[in-house]
């Protein structure tokens, strides 16, 4: 194989690479490697990184190839919620769709697993799990009639989220 070769090679894992990470530590070497270019000016000039930066994964790049440009996974703590009992509960909360409330699905969750969560913590799970928080809404926009889309224009703004543009905006008209 040629360094024509492995540089189109090179080029075409590059285009097909998703993780942008990978694809900055690849146009490193794409540009060191087989462009000629000094690995320092390319790291701090057009990548904005560090030459240690760039030296360390121009070694990795040499040892290891273009596998050695990705992430090594990374060992953390173990889930405490086992998945079987992680599919239970994602179960039980699919069923219903009228929707939990955080100490409902905290309830759902000590009951099937026997583990006690902070409620911050069952956000995460419940985004885990995929999913989606439902906010209830008084009147839909849409099923609101005239004279209630005007009244609740009229009403004070501390009931609304509005910049201070829009609020001045308001006062001039």
């Amino acid at each position: 194989m040629t360094l024509a070769d492995s540089r189109a090679s090179f080029e075409r894992h590059y285009r097909m690479e998703r993780d942008v990470k990978v694809k900055e530590r690849m146009l490193l070497v794409l540009n060191v490697k087989y462009h000629g270019k000094i690995a320092a000016q390319v790291a701090e000039r057009e990548i904005h990184r560090s030459r240690s930066w760039a030296c360390r994964w121009l070694k990795r790049y040499d040892k290891e190839g273009i596998e050695g440009l990705k992430d090594i996974p990374k060992s953390g703590r173990r889930p405490e919620l086992p998945k079987e009992t992680e599919y239970e509960i994602r179960e039980i909360l699919r069923e219903d769709n009228t929707g939990w409330t955080t100490k409902q699905i905290e309830e759902v969750i000590t009951r099937e697993s026997g583990i006690k969560y902070h409620p911050n913590h069952i956000y995460r799970i419940v985004k885990k799990l995929g999913l989606k928080q439902k906010v209830p809404r008084k009147v839909h926009v849409n099923t609101a009639s005239k004279e209630e889309k005007e009244e609740f224009k009229k009403r004070p703004a501390r009931y609304l989220w509005m910049s201070n543009d829009t609020k001045r905006r308001r006062t001039l008209l």
